[in-house]
């Protein structure tokens, strides 16, 4: 067996096994929290005005050090307690884009007044494209997915043993839908990341390249680069060749809007909303791909 092949099954192996403990461990604490709360205190909190809603899942998808599959749950649990479209929406773009993660690589592949700079302007972009997607009506392409009822979450706390087991259960019913999704999604995403080699990459998002940062932005969303190996990645792309700008926009697509999450994202939203979500993705790449060359 190839050496290439060797190392698709182990990326395999290793992201799926991380997605599948990652998935469990973030719905077990949502399903925890909404039961400890209550839907319907959960509920308001997300609610408010044009602006508030937004600026509230915004704010909470840059405190939740997520990776985009892991965010899947979160926004699961959101959408089943009744949050409005534009907060969700919100959330869905700043987790894995703003987490903590991908500021602190950004602040050591350039400077923390970039890392400020790109904050900024993601999250005033987040805020932005969540409302124009509910402008544009696509609430009603978010499917409806089946999840657990048992143990309805505004009944009194029973304490943590006894809320274990229903928690537990409805983990298991966000799982259910988007296992198979899950699946296919890592196995595309290990079998490019295997066999894509850097220098590839470097090539055809090179400096030579007037399409650089697009072509980059659109590799990205294949390759699923994960936030702890965006550093590393990063490095040895620019020593290879490629610019910063083209390096940022591949970061933020991989981390934005990878096969993997996109694949689940297809068992709860329609193709339309899924196309959408990638565009906006691709939006900020771009953006911040071309911005980054001029302040760092």
């Amino acid at each position: 067996m190839s050496e290439n092949w060797i190392e698709t099954i182990k990326t395999f192996g290793t992201i799926a096994i991380e997605l599948v403990l990652l998935f469990f461990a973030v719905a077990f604490l949502v399903a925890l929290l909404q039961r400890r709360l209550g839907e319907e205190r959960l509920q308001r909190w997300l609610a408010g005005g044009k602006l508030t809603a937004p600026l509230k899942g915004a704010v909470l998808g840059a405190l939740t050090p997520f990776c985009s599959c892991s965010t899947l749950p979160m926004l699961m649990g959101m959408l089943k307690v009744g949050a409005p479209f534009r907060a969700a929406a919100a959330f869905l773009l700043a987790s894995p884009l703003l987490n903590p993660i991908i500021l602190g690589i950004t602040w050591i592949l350039f400077s923390w007044q970039v890392m400020v700079g790109y904050f900024l302007v993601v999250f005033v972009s987040t805020i932005l494209l969540a409302l124009l997607l509910e402008a544009l009506g696509m609430e009603k392409y978010v499917r409806r997915v089946k999840v657990s009822a048992e143990g309805h979450s505004d009944a009194p706390w029973q304490g943590l043993k006894a809320e274990a087991r229903p928690a537990w259960d409805q983990a298991v019913s966000f799982f259910k839908p988007l296992a198979i999704p899950m699946l296919i999604g890592v196995s595309i995403g290990a079998f490019i990341y295997g066999v894509v080699p850097e220098t590839f990459l470097a090539s055809v998002a090179g400096p030579d390249n007037l399409f650089a940062v697009p072509v980059a932005a659109l590799i990205g969303i294949p390759l699923y680069i994960r936030t702890e190996a965006a550093l590393p990645i990063g490095l040895a792309l620019q020593a290879a060749g490629m610019g910063l700008g083209p390096v940022f926009a591949l970061i933020i697509g991989g981390a934005g809007a990878s096969v993997p999450e996109l694949a689940m994202l297809a068992a709860i939203f329609k193709p339309r909303l899924v196309g959408a979500y990638v565009a906006c993705v691709l939006v900020v790449a771009i953006a911040g791909g071309l911005l980054i060359p001029l302040v760092a």
